[in-house]
């Protein structure tokens, strides 16, 4: 249902006068034998607790997180390769969608999320820059630049929300594949959007900025993060539906992300020689609202303010705090960085929230990994766990494990000490130096724990490898929307944080300081449609491509960086995951020459040197043109010589023509 948004003071969540804050089915495992980890998890964690036997704990500790090795390792050219896939107009699961436009899932009914939502799309393409941004991949740079390009023109799309003279039509929350306006009833508007697409958007301008593209940068990026930050200055204090959809008011994830927009908006707008005013002045306001959503009483963060029917205990504040993470802020608890003692006591009630609602979890100790779904009261597909939301509880995890070993220590307060022992029983308030058994007995506990949210999500992921949107909370069968976008995103980034592949800082200097009194100030910007959208050619890193090409763990296939002319050819690896019986062989065919010109007698044979049943994997390596565009599909040949072609549409793929000799393409047999 469409509601009016209104000022959240008038709700009373803060009044219009300035106020003192002091008053405010599971799928055969990677490792056939490890069948049973969530019981393993378990048992880790009672060791932990009460058994002497130091050396099993490690011991068995180790077998978990080999296992996610393992699972980390399969999935994750999976997850980039079916992210690719939702991605108009080339995507192997987006044909009819627009360029730059992110499918939020190909399902088209029951339910139908053949949409493009502007949330969703900014957390995809923020995860996709990131890891462009560790590892130079000119496909992804592709993706990238006719993302924006797509975001440039839905800008100036009128739709029910409204339009962009005065920027009220930013807050609208989903489109039309194509990028017409949806014009169907929805929640509307939603405000989290146009925060998150600027901090995607000002990822890609500061990558340009580092390696010399500074006028690409300001030309063509900055006109459209200029028009989100505008809108976030302008309506940051309206109310507006969660990111879930449901409820109107004001939502911690949303306020986090419009705080995040405008101080990395001013830095930008700073390096850029352009200034944004209205950054800095409603910066600090939003950073004090967003303390407003700190409950010490309750000890977790409430998701939603200005709602009612709900307990507040919500996966939207773990998201909040993974989405603006910065590994140069340690432990912050203003912005509720992911190691602060806000944040780690509100992991502790919002998972333990899902401990007896879910069958799937029954018996699992607190302080052991249990599936996460959105909040105790959700009756969406009657309530059940999500992937993103579990991914999320084990993301945050490897957030305070980097920052730890960062700096050295792990400090337990009084807010945090309930998570703590429920890892460490013995463990009181203090500081422990990383030269203290304390210290290496909580590492190594939340080590395990966070592995444990990865072996939930490895125990209920078909051998496919795709990801739905939830699973069932008895059987763990997945539900709802097929291989969401989202989903696969969110392995991208939780894969990357156990890697130890962090993204860049973010906190300006005394941008987490929190001003003394709160204020409703609220700024009316300007908007202007961009209207620059073409990208020039050969925009690669300073100094020289790192051939290879990205994973979803953020490293590169090789790593020879050199200063090189623009390659002629390039040696493209097909990767192909598909389950075959002794006798059937792979092969790619498709329409050009070189991969036989549709013809089946002249298909190129793949490879399965690499073959396992967890991964069933097909490679051949072509040399093509740089630049040329090429359809294709895979076949099976039987072994009667009878040829199995694989589902509509073809494959699209455009050999990059830059200096990187190498490419690969990860597919999965559709």
């Amino acid at each position: 249902m469409e509601a009016q948004a209104v000022n959240r003071y008038a709700l009373g969540l803060q009044p219009q006068n300035s106020t003192n804050l002091s008053s405010l089915p599971p799928a055969e495992p990677i490792m056939h034998a490890f069948s049973s980890l969530l019981l393993l998890g378990t048992f880790v964690f009672q060791a932990v607790l009460g058994r002497p036997d130091g050396t099993r704990v490690r011991r068995e500790g180790e077998i978990l997180k080999r296992s996610v090795d393992s699972f980390v390792a399969t999935e994750s050219p999976i997850a980039l390769a079916k992210l690719l896939c939702n991605i108009g107009a080339s995507g192997c699961a987006a044909s009819g969608a627009a360029s730059g436009a992110v499918v939020a899932s190909p399902s088209k009914s029951d339910p139908d999320y053949w949409y493009t939502w502007t949330r969703d799309s900014a957390l995809v393409f923020k995860a996709i820059v990131d890891t462009f941004t560790n590892s130079y991949d000119a496909n992804l740079q592709s993706e990238i630049q006719n993302y924006i390009a797509a975001q440039a023109k839905l800008q100036g799309v009128s739709n029910p929300s409204g339009s962009l003279s005065d920027g009220a039509g930013l807050g609208e929350p989903k489109f039309n594949v194509d990028l017409t306006e949806f014009t169907g009833a929805w929640g509307r508007p939603q405000r989290d959007g146009p925060a998150l697409r600027a901090i995607a958007l000002i990822s890609y301008a500061n990558w340009l900025i580092s390696n010399g593209y500074t006028s690409t940068a300001s030309s063509i990026v900055w006109p459209v993060i200029k028009n989100d930050l505008a809108y976030v200055a302008q309506y940051w204090n309206q109310t507006g539906f969660d990111l879930w959809e449901e409820v109107q008011g004001s939502s911690f994830f949303t306020v986090a992300a419009q705080h995040r927009s405008l101080v990395e908006g001013s830095t930008l707008a700073k390096t850029l020689g352009s200034t944004c005013s209205a950054c800095d002045s409603i910066a600090p306001q939003v950073l004090c609202f967003l303390q407003r959503f700190w409950s010490s009483s309750s000890g977790y963060v409430i998701a939603n303010l200005g709602t009612s029917g709900r307990s507040g205990k919500d996966a939207n504040t773990i998201l909040g705090s993974i989405h603006n993470f910065d590994p140069s802020a340690g432990c912050d608890a203003s912005t509720f960085q992911p190691c602060s003692d806000r944040a780690l006591a509100n992991h502790k009630v919002v998972t333990d929230s899902f401990r007896s609602i879910y069958s799937i979890n029954s018996g699992i100790a607190q302080g052991v990994a249990v599936a996460v779904g959105r909040y105790p009261e959700d009756t969406y597909y009657n309530g059940n766990p999500w992937y993103l939301n579990t991914l999320a509880a084990a993301e945050q995890l490897y957030d305070a494990l980097y920052v730890w070993k960062q700096q050295g220590s792990i400090t337990v307060t009084s807010t945090s000490l309930a998570f703590f022992q429920d890892l460490v029983s013995s463990v009181t308030a203090g500081t422990y130096a990383s030269s203290s058994s304390t210290y290496t007995s909580i590492y190594n506990a939340a080590q395990t724990y966070a592995d444990g949210y990865m072996a939930v999500v490895q125990k209920y992921t078909p051998s496919t490898g795709a990801l739905a949107e939830q699973f069932d909370k008895s059987s763990g069968t997945p539900l709802s929307a097929v291989d969401l976008t989202w989903s696969y995103a969110s392995f991208i980034t939780a894969a990357q944080r156990r890697n130890s592949v962090v993204p860049p800082s973010w906190l300006a200097s005394g941008a987490n300081s929190v001003p003394g009194t709160c204020s409703a100030t609220s700024i009316v910007g300007s908007y202007s449609t961009a209207t620059s959208t073409s990208f020039p050619t050969s925009q690669t890193p300073k100094g020289g491509v790192t051939s290879g090409t990205a994973t979803a763990t953020g490293t590169a296939s090789t790593t020879t960086a050199t200063s090189c002319a623009t390659a002629t050819t390039v040696a493209v690896t097909f990767n192909e995951l598909k389950s075959t019986t002794y006798g059937q062989t792979v092969k790619i065919v498709g329409n050009i020459a070189a991969l036989g010109n549709w013809d089946t007698a002249s298909a190129v044979t793949l490879g399965a040197t690499q073959y396992t049943s967890s991964n069933p994997l097909w490679s051949a390596t072509i040399s093509l043109p740089a630049g040329q565009a090429i359809q294709y599909k895979y076949i099976v040949v039987n072994t009667d010589g009878s040829v199995t072609w694989e589902a509509d549409p073809n494959h699209s793929y455009t050999v990059p023509a830059t200096c990187a000799t190498t490419a690969a393409i990860s597919d999965t047999w559709q």
